[in-house]
């Protein structure tokens, strides 16, 4: 049984570990895999039609945990204790729920000092007790007439929530905590930079944990803004974004059969290579012969992919400017997002003139895709990878070598 210390607004975890509002979902299902020993049986639970539309649950069924992260941002945003038996709590290192001490409404007043009146929910038939990040449910199973106020003597805790702010139900993933940056870097966003005829880079808004000079106490989250383009060396890249997660070696092209018939036969004698920004969402694939810059793969981290959690979500913008037909020729601004749907954005770009590419994943010979194939699309440049529920599941994009007349940008700190 899981021994636990509870922080309200912030965290639930032990000497070892802990999963603190405003993680990235990543880290925690790093925890858990740490810990498989400690922590089994753990559920991931998502909308596989509307991923955007519910929370993205890792549900501990063995401890009664669960861990809602934000659709959107995918960051720790509710801590639910569901099932108060399977776990002990403590509070400021005393304990308030374990075999020994029930989790009484006598023995929370005790521990947390109960200073606001309950809220009794007659649907759910449980009052819940509130305190600023932290919620208490209580079973009122026994009564056939709940007061209005007080909760009754000997009611126990049926579900405990550690949230930030005041209100559970508008509560919001906060920003990662310091302690999550890990010397790691992350994109806050991600703006494709581009001209008339397709995209020319990428500028990125990175997060990092910096610090004073040699004094921890004065750590702090940094904004960095970045510009990378096609044509940049790989001198360039590691000088803006600093060494990758991994660098990855091409070992074929397995779209070289959808180019003219002449090349179809020629031998690559050396590989064009990847560095891949796991905490970024990026891949940069450079050429083998000239080690500069010739794609950029932005990845959105949707759950039912084959990728999920290899990536962080890249939180992607593409401006686009649309002309429209008639007699005013009008153009107009608008701007793809990662959360752009593939109908949307084909009702901007127009339906791609060719049929799509079937894209199948296996990790092996032996073993099939659970999720199936995804569909990619070209259109200006870019690709699109489309899963099967019409989400973009990533986003190609090529270009020719900046110009020797586009000056680059100098980066700014914040």
């Amino acid at each position: 049984m899981l021994d636990l210390e509870v922080v309200p607004e912030r965290s639930l975890g032990n000497e070892q570990w802990e999963f603190a509002l405003g993680m990235p979902l990543a880290q925690a299902i790093s925890i858990l895999q740490k810990h498989c020993r400690i922590i089994k049986n753990v559920q991931v639970l998502y909308s596989e039609q509307m991923p955007l539309s519910h929370d993205l649950i890792l549900n501990l069924t063995q401890d009664g945990i669960k861990l809602l992260f934000d659709a959107c941002n995918q960051r720790l945003k509710v801590i639910e204790v569901y099932d108060l038996t399977k776990v002990k709590l403590k509070y400021c290192g005393v304990h308030f729920n374990s075999q020994a001490i029930a989790p009484t409404i006598e023995q929370i007043d005790q521990s947390f000092g109960a200073t606001h009146p309950g809220v009794y929910n007659a649907a759910e038939q449980l009052f819940h007790l509130n305190f600023r990040g932290l919620s208490f449910s209580f079973q009122l199973d026994s009564w056939s007439e709940a007061p209005k106020y007080e909760i009754p003597h000997g009611a126990t805790v049926k579900r405990m929530y550690i949230y930030t702010g005041n209100n559970l139900q508008e509560t919001k993933a906060p920003g990662m905590p310091l302690a999550c940056f890990l010397g790691n870097v992350y994109a806050e966003c991600v703006d494709v930079l581009r001209d008339g005829t397709g995209p020319l880079g990428l500028k990125l808004r990175i997060l990092t944990a910096g610090c004073g000079p040699g004094v921890l106490a004065d750590a702090k989250v940094r904004v960095l803004e970045r510009n990378i383009y096609f044509g940049d060396s790989c001198q360039d890249v590691l000088s803006a974004l600093g060494s990758p997660h991994k660098v990855f070696y091409k070992s074929e092209d397995k779209m070289k059969i959808h180019s003219p018939s002449p090349h179809k036969q020629v031998p690559s004698k050396c590989n064009d290579y990847f560095f891949n920004y796991f905490t970024l969402g990026v891949d940069i694939l450079f050429d083998s012969t000239t080690h500069l810059v010739k794609k950029f793969v932005l990845h959105t981290n949707y759950p039912g992919h084959y990728n999920f959690n290899i990536y962080h979500r890249c939180d992607f913008k593409i401006p686009l400017i649309i002309k429209k037909d008639g007699p005013d020729a009008q153009e107009e601004d608008c701007i793809l997002t990662t959360y752009s749907k593939w109908d949307q954005i084909q009702e901007l770009l127009g339906h791609p003139m060719e049929k799509p590419v079937v894209l199948h994943r296996s990790s092996s010979a032996n073993n099939t895709n659970p999720f199936g194939s995804t569909f990619c699309y070209g259109l200006q440049r870019m690709i699109f990878e489309v899963m099967q529920n019409n989400h973009i599941a990533s986003v190609s994009l090529y270009g020719a070598p900046r110009p020797a007349s586009l000056p680059r940008a100098e980066p700014s700190a914040h």
